[in-house]
């Protein structure tokens, strides 16, 4: 986690905490390196608060952020991103390949992703192990691991908020328009701060912004509660703080404290108040990305990251059942093909075109990373009621901005996509490319279950290079 220290920053060597485990100074950025690869336990929060107020940290990697668009139900790569025109009728569906703006086909029920295919890249290779059950592929995708022995790893964002904290009044860590629902399998969704506590947890809007009476109920207090009366309330908690001291002196009042601290600092501000209003956008603007819920959606991510939000993950849906999502088995209470192409393709076309050219044209795509990721892909053979069910042995995910250069494809399936046939990824590969791009190192570690050192991903897993060459 140090490769976020510049190379031509000062010494470490003043005296407000930024000393070695025994006390004495740090003589050299060396020496901090040499110390700091030696610990087991990574760079924390503090540590990088007074790494960067001694101008350590590269200040690029200050303005870099990640946009996670989580495709929930999982979309059928054969119909969106890995067609197969030349195989049976049964496997390549019912969708023709169209050319892009960059090196590679996408459906023709995603005209608009041609047209930014220049700025996003495909990766045709991702694979995983995980149970063909949406929760557990939710939980390995946004985390790197499976859950398997009780352990909850945190989600990437969480690693993030707890790596660098929050830049402005607003939290590092946001999940749009709310947490996932039921997947199936009553396992956790991985949207969450794990072992490393609720402290690092999300801030869910819990709302939906295409709403015409759209806002926030966490940042906007009720109208007949003052600014005097909150005020109030604020020094009473200090009163009560100083009658409870030995309680407060413990770990979990002090976390509450911080917690407290926190969400008053959000819920009073004005540019807390102002990256939520998307009243503030044009009416066209608006427009572009879609009037729904995915789009706006997308287009609150943009406004949060513009006002120093780290990490926002978009859930385009909530749930499988009873409702729109990519989970085409072709009846109810899932969708059809036919409900793809009419109603969910267009909606998803719509929003990330406008969200990569949005980014790119205020100048903020190349320190954003907006990766496209789902729980798995769909079958290669259509099944009987027009649909494609679970399918985690092959499947693509995309990513764009934050380094990663656009318009190509890295790794391949087999003919039918049913298997890896070129350049295997597995979700701790995207993860780690998840940290490359945010400039985290990889190869650290997290003070993890019972204070032991736990890699941020597994020894093995690795960025994928190609997408940043």
């Amino acid at each position: 986690m140090f490769d976020f220290l510049a190379e031509d920053s000062p010494a470490i060597c003043s005296d407000d905490g930024r000393r070695r485990n025994d006390g004495a100074l740090f003589k050299s950025r060396r020496e901090f390196l040499q110390v700091g690869a030696l610990g087991t336990i990574g760079l924390s929060l503090p540590q990088y608060l007074a790494a960067k107020e001694a101008g350590a940290v590269k200040k690029s990697h200050e303005d870099k952020a990640c946009i996670m668009i989580f495709n929930l139900g999982a979309p059928s790569h054969l119909d969106l991103w890995d067609m197969k025109p030349d195989a049976p009728a049964e496997i390549r569906g019912p969708f023709k390949p169209i050319n892009t703006k960059g090196d590679f086909q996408v459906s023709e029920i995603l005209p608009m992703h041609a047209e930014v295919a220049d700025k996003f890249s495909l990766v045709r290779s991702c694979h995983h192990g995980g149970a063909a059950v949406h929760d557990a592929g939710w939980q390995i995708m946004q985390t790197g691991r499976r859950f398997t022995g009780g352990i909850q790893t945190p989600h990437a964002g969480a690693v993030l908020s707890y790596l660098r904290g929050r830049k402005t009044d607003l939290p590092p860590f946001v999940v749009l328009p709310e947490l996932m629902g039921r997947g199936g399998g009553n396992l956790p969704n991985g949207q969450a701060g794990g072992f490393l506590g609720k402290a690092h947890d999300p801030f869910a809007l819990m709302a939906d912004p295409s709403r015409k009476d759209f806002k926030v109920p966490d940042l906007l207090p009720p109208d007949q509660i003052g600014a005097s009366r909150l005020d109030r309330r604020r020094r009473m908690r200090e009163i009560v703080d100083s009658a409870v001291r030995n309680f407060e002196a413990s770990e979990d009042a002090r976390l509450l404290d911080e917690n407290f601290a926190a969400a008053f600092r959000m819920m009073t501000s004005e540019q807390a108040r102002a990256a939520f209003d998307l009243s503030q956008e044009p009416d066209k603007v608006r427009e572009r990305y879609g009037m729904n819920r995915v789009g706006q959606c997308m287009l609150l991510a943009r406004r949060l990251v513009e006002n120093g939000v780290r990490f926002v993950t978009v859930n385009t849906f909530l749930t499988v059942f009873n409702e729109l999502s990519w989970d085409i088995h072709g009846s109810k209470p899932f969708i059809s093909v036919a409900q793809m192409k009419d109603q969910v393709a267009p909606m998803y076309d719509r929003a990330y075109s406008a969200l990569l050219e949005d980014l790119h044209q205020r100048g903020m795509l190349d320190n954003t990373l907006v990766t496209g990721l789902a729980e798995f892909g769909r079958t290669p053979k259509v099944n009987p009621a027009g649909g494609r069910d679970h399918w985690p042995q092959c499947f693509t995910v995309s990513f764009a901005g934050g380094g990663v250069q656009g318009g190509r494809v890295i790794g391949a399936s087999d003919p039918i996509g049913a298997f890896p046939a070129e350049r295997p990824v597995d979700p701790g590969d995207v993860v780690a490319t998840v940290f490359r791009s945010l400039g985290i190192d990889h190869t650290g570690h997290l003070p993890g279950p019972a204070g032991r050192p736990f890699p941020l991903v597994d020894v093995g897993n690795e960025p994928i290079k190609e997408l940043f060459a």
